[in-house]
This record gives structure tokens, C-alpha cells and sequence, in this order.
């Protein structure tokens, strides 16, 4: 009953189809910006696990060492 009334709220469809224009380079902009930090968030979390996997190997390496030095 009421899915009409709401749905008219959310969707506009202009007559003069030349406000598409500005819509759609607002989108692609954004669209653009979010693969980039989409890019960058993949680009910086590879890095962050390869230092987490350094340190692992670290402390591991430190360990067999002191259970070496022990016996």
C-alpha cells in the first residue's frame, strides 16, 4: 500500500536528460576514488603482512636459538 508513496521519495527521473551529465561524472569520480583506495588498502595491508611475517620468523628464529643454547 504504501511501496509507491516510498519508492517515489527515492527515484527521480528528470525530463530534461541533460542532468544525467553531471550524475554520472559524480559517479565515475567516486567510483574512481573508491578502486584507488581500494588499491591502496590491498597495497598496504601486503606489506603489513609481510613485516608481521619477518617478525614471526624473528621470534621464532630467537627462540630455536635460545632452546639451542640451553641444552
Amino acid at each position: 500500500m504504501y511501496q509507491p508513496f516510498v519508492l517515489s521519495l527515492f527515484l527521480y527521473f528528470p525530463e530534461d536528460k541533460s542532468e544525467y551529465g553531471p550524475a554520472a561524472i559524480t559517479f565515475i569520480i567516486f567510483m574512481i576514488g573508491a578502486w584507488l583506495t581500494m588499491r591502496l588498502i590491498i597495497k598496504v595491508s601486503k606489506r603489513e603482512a609481510k613485516k608481521a611475517k619477518e617478525l614471526e620468523e624473528r621470534i621464532i628464529a630467537q627462540q630455536h636459538n635460545q632452546g639451542n643454547s640451553e641444552q
